[in-house]
């Protein structure tokens, strides 16, 4: 049973519909040949983010998303921390808008989920083309 949850942590919740982006994450990962089961999306900003960073990962940078995997065989769930000011210093330098960028990240953490990497060499081509796929199919009624 697909469960995506959504929690704002020291920010205001982003505005968009939560039913809409749920379908689409699951058909996201149907592409992939993967179901979803439980998800979650912290929202947040940059200070609680590299602090996830550096509790967790031993990192001490900001990121944009940090993806937290319990998925087993070929159901996907995870945990997902998402600073919102990232996103929106990103979106200004590389994306059409901020909405646009959100989910560009949104359906990052999936694509982590469903197996697709972006550190080592060439893979963060194939993240974004796979990315450029799923914001393709984004449906309209998402803002």
């Amino acid at each position: 049973m697909i469960e995506v949850n959504y929690i704002a942590q020291n920010v205001e919740m982003p505005v968009f519909n939560r039913q809409a982006v749920s379908e689409w994450l699951e058909q996201v990962a149907a592409h992939h040949g993967k179901r979803v089961g439980r998800l979650t999306y912290v929202f947040c900003d940059d200070d609680y983010i590299l602090a996830t960073n550096k509790q967790y990962l031993g990192h001490d940078y900001y990121t944009d998303i940090i993806t937290f995997d319990y998925s087993n065989s070929h159901r996907i769930s995870g945990d997902m921390v998402i600073s919102l000011d990232t996103v929106r210093s990103n979106a200004s330098q590389y994306a059409p808008d901020y909405g646009h960028e959100l989910m560009r990240v949104i359906v990052h953490g999936v694509l982590h989920l469903c197996g697709i990497n972006d550190k080592g060499p060439g893979e963060r081509e194939i993240m974004e083309r796979h990315e450029n796929e799923a914001l393709a199919i984004l449906p309209a009624n998402v803002f």
